[in-house]
This record gives C-alpha cells, structure tokens and sequence, in this order.
C-alpha cells in the first residue's frame, strides 16, 4: 500500500514538472543559485506534508532524513540540491523568476491532490514548515 501512495506523489511530481515544461514563462527560469534554500537570508518559508517527506526518505532512506540547521535546507550542499531527483512539489514548484499565480494554481492544484492521497491511504494530513518537520 505504501509503495502505491510513493508512486502516486512520483505521479504529482510529474505533473508538475510538465505544467512547468509546457509553460516555461509562467514557470520562470531557475538559475540553481540555491538562494532559497537559504530560508532566513532569503526570507522564505517552505511547507511539505507527510506523502512528500514518506516519499523522500523511501528514496534516500530514513537515516538519511536531516534536520534543518542554520535557517538552510540540509539538502543544499555547495549551491546544489543534493536530493534534486526527490525534491518536495514547493521545491518543484517555486521560482524567483516565475509568475506568482501560476506557482499559486499550480500548488493549490497539487495540495489538493496531496489530501486526497492522505485521505485514500489514511494517512494524517498537514501542510507544515521543513523546518518544524525536519527538527
């Protein structure tokens, strides 16, 4: 049962980058500086829910789960997303440079799928911040 609701938050991922990839205006254009995994410097919040970090640690392994430290994603190693393949649909999702409604429809449209997911697999349901998640 499990291994159908990670393939079911896979399938959401790639929702998302297709809607990005047929409107690549909209989506803006990621320079992978990681600026925003610097989440206090650069003054943004991320939320994710409990299929997006079970489908997380599913991949890189539970014992890999980090805390985050220092106000940074534990992810970004040097500038870079070391788990780029795995990342949560706000990672996915958000761009500096892209427009702020269709980041807005676009997570609205895929948290609704993620409750939905929660609901059918009976799973708990929360939208809460990486940082109270990973401490």
């Amino acid at each position: 049962m499990m291994t159908q609701a990670i393939d079911r938050v896979r399938q959401f991922y790639d929702e998302i980058d297709t809607a990005e990839k047929n409107s690549p205006a909209l989506a803006g254009k990621c320079s992978a500086c990681g600026k925003c995994c610097c989440f206090e410097s650069y003054d943004h919040l991320l939320y994710i829910t409990p299929p997006e970090l079970k489908y997380l640690a599913y991949h890189i392994g539970p014992e890999n789960i980090k805390p985050v430290t220092n106000g940074r994603c534990p992810y970004n190693v040097q500038g870079k997303c070391t788990v780029y393949d795995y990342r949560f649909a706000s990672c996915r999702i958000f761009c500096c440079t892209g427009d702020k409604e269709f980041q807005s429809r676009l997570t609205e449209s895929t948290l609704t799928d993620l409750k939905k997911l929660c609901a059918e697999f009976e799973l708990p349901y929360s939208y809460r911040q990486l940082s109270d998640v990973l401490s």
